[in-house]
């Protein structure tokens, strides 16, 4: 890791967890030197965070637990990107963190100059978050998971698989991802051998085993990219097929990453696989084209139902 200031961020997060870390562990981790490693810890020290270190062949750092830490000091617009921050997560689909959120703006709030103060305050009185529609997930367990994906530590928790199978799972956790109003671990599971994204509200009692692991490669360009692409594997209740008289490229952006568009024999080819048809029914009726639905029947006889619905409107 070579940016000083960035390592040094990583360096204070890994000791905050109040853990004992061995030298070669902690340098091995930051991508560093023993001898890098040793001024980084000094260069904490001098800012004020009392980082305890034993020397040896077993040698590490800890940071002291109940030492007083200096205090967080933010620039003008850090301070309002933490504000906004918090005030949207106050309506997120994060069990108990509304009044978290809310108490953690308040201690912020309460540290800021008066000309600062009055900034944020106008962010929260005129403003108001939409709430989220998503399933609701414990923030216990978020963080949990999260702490494993930071620490590289395997993760223990009971799931209940999209057919309703109960299991108890043994995963290394890589990353969180926050994708269509759900959060998702993408983990290699070693119950199965294989990489895995379960969904978080489906999990329940996750623990740290203390078990360290080293990172897998993952099969994918990122963990976002490996949950979509697992997301189009999962077998759907209607594959939708449409023929549309249009621009390749108006479709595509209508669509997103929704499905799949492409050009076959001078006409767009529209593809989908949903559980709901209400959304390729408002992808069409926001395309101003002709278009004949190739599959499947239920899709043509919804589209006659709205335009016969549509024509009595308009008469």
């Amino acid at each position: 890791m070579s940016d000083p200031t960035a390592r040094m961020l990583r360096l204070l997060s890994l000791l905050q967890t109040h853990r004992y870390w061995p030298g070669g562990e902690l340098a091995e981790r930051l991508e560093v030197s023993a001898r890098t490693l040793r001024r980084d810890v000094d260069r904490l020290r001098d800012l004020g965070y009392p980082v305890d270190a034993s020397r040896g062949v077993a040698g590490g750092y800890q940071l002291r637990a109940g030492g007083q830490l200096p205090p967080l000091l933010l620039t003008d617009d850090e301070a309002v990107a933490i504000a906004a921050g918090l005030h949207s997560a106050a309506a997120s689909s994060v069990e108990g963190l509304h009044d978290t959120s809310l108490a953690a703006l308040t201690k912020v709030v309460s540290l800021m100059p008066p000309r600062l103060r009055r900034r944020i305050e106008a962010l929260g009185s005129q403003t108001q978050p939409a709430p989220a529609y998503g399933p609701r997930v414990d923030a216990e367990s978020l963080i949990t998971l999260a702490q494993g994906c930071r620490d590289s530590e395997t993760v223990r928790f009971d799931y209940t698989a999209r057919g309703g199978e109960a299991t108890r799972r043994h995963v290394e956790p890589l990353r969180l991802v926050s994708h269509g109003q759900r959060w998702y671990l993408v983990a290699y599971c070693r119950d199965r051998h294989d990489w895995r994204s379960f969904r978080v509200d489906r999990t329940a009692a996750p623990e740290l085993t203390g078990v360290r692991f080293r990172p897998r490669e993952l099969p994918a360009a990122d963990a976002l990219a490996f949950v979509r692409e697992g997301m189009r594997e999962i077998p759907r209740r209607h594959d939708v097929r449409v023929r549309l008289d249009a621009d390749v490229e108006a479709v595509r952006a209508a669509v997103g990453r929704w499905g799949e568009v492409s050009e076959v024999d001078g006409a767009v080819l529209l593809s989908m696989a949903t559980d709901d048809l209400s959304w390729p029914l408002m992808v069409l009726g926001e395309l101003d084209c002709d278009f004949t639905v190739l599959s499947p029947p239920e899709l043509t006889e919804a589209v006659a139902r709205v335009a016969r619905r549509f024509a009595a409107s308009a008469g």
